[in-house]
């Protein structure tokens, strides 16, 4: 289990790489990251692109895989 676990970490980070890499740089900085946002931005999942949302998916797996390969012995 663990080895079938590790395979799919790995694969989750080369594909998070992949996304990450493939996204567009956005001119507006660091600004909104910590707080910089207003009410308005309550439903912003909405407008998130399609490789924002796959970048938040992976990322997500790859947290639960990362939790998951810490907790299995």
């Amino acid at each position: 289990m663990r080895t079938f676990l590790s395979l799919v970490h790995i694969v989750l980070s080369v594909m998070l790489i992949v996304v990450v890499l493939l996204q567009h740089r956005k001119q507006g900085g660091f600004g909104g990251a910590f707080g910089g946002g207003t009410q308005a931005d309550a439903g912003q999942w909405q407008r998130f692109t399609g490789l924002t949302k796959i970048t938040v998916v992976l990322a997500a797996f790859f947290m639960l895989t990362s939790m998951l390969l810490v907790f299995i012995r």
